[in-house]
């Protein structure tokens, strides 16, 4: 028997990237590269990768959810995951480590929520590679399909040098190198054949 995924099912991004066309309006997401952590008929969520945080520091949060040590062994990035709940935090780390409540999206990266990661990473240990996104993006049933027709993201395979990467600024560009796209012949500005 035929085990291929049906045509809807090869559509979900989960564990692609979003790059934003240069086109998009919302300022909230202009030129970002979202990591999708899970796509499904019920709606999306991913995680901006390239809105750092200067506020608060590693070390501050650490303190502040009182988790040991403090100055920790190591420090992950911060960055702002979206504009819904930006209160809650998310590790987005690879799979080298998972504790209870990890959510495997894809080979090499999962996605965890608990205390127990951010204690791991305190005292040097963890996953080898994460990132800590205050907030997330989200979609409804639909919603981020018809975004995608209405041309307002493209999709890429993801990989450790662009979720993980320190350059957040380059991030954007460096997504859409992925598909061999100069950002310039995007934009309406660029001029018409």
């Amino acid at each position: 028997m035929d085990e291929s995924p049906t045509p809807a099912a090869a559509e979900f991004l989960t564990g692609q990237l979003l790059i934003a066309m240069p086109t998009m309006e919302d300022p909230r997401f202009a030129q970002s590269v979202i990591y999708v952590c899970a796509h499904t008929p019920e709606g999306a969520m991913g995680l901006v990768l390239n809105r750092p945080l200067e506020r608060p520091k590693f070390d501050d949060l650490l303190r502040q959810l009182e988790v040991a040590p403090v100055p920790p062994a190591r420090r992950i990035r911060l960055c702002a995951g979206g504009p819904m709940d930006n209160a809650r935090g998310f590790v987005l780390h690879t799979t080298d480590w998972t504790g209870e409540g990890s959510l495997q999206v894809d080979d090499g990266v999962a996605l965890t929520a608990s205390l127990d990661v951010l204690k791991a990473i305190a005292e040097g240990h963890g996953p080898r590679e994460g990132l800590l996104a205050l907030g997330y993006a989200g979609w409804g049933p639909g919603q981020l399909d018809a975004e995608i027709q209405q041309n307002a993201w493209l999709s890429v395979s993801a990989d450790e040098a662009i979720v993980f990467g320190d350059d957040s600024d380059a991030k954007w560009r460096q997504a859409l190198a992925k598909l061999h796209i100069d950002p310039l012949l995007l934009s309406g500005a660029a001029g018409h054949a």
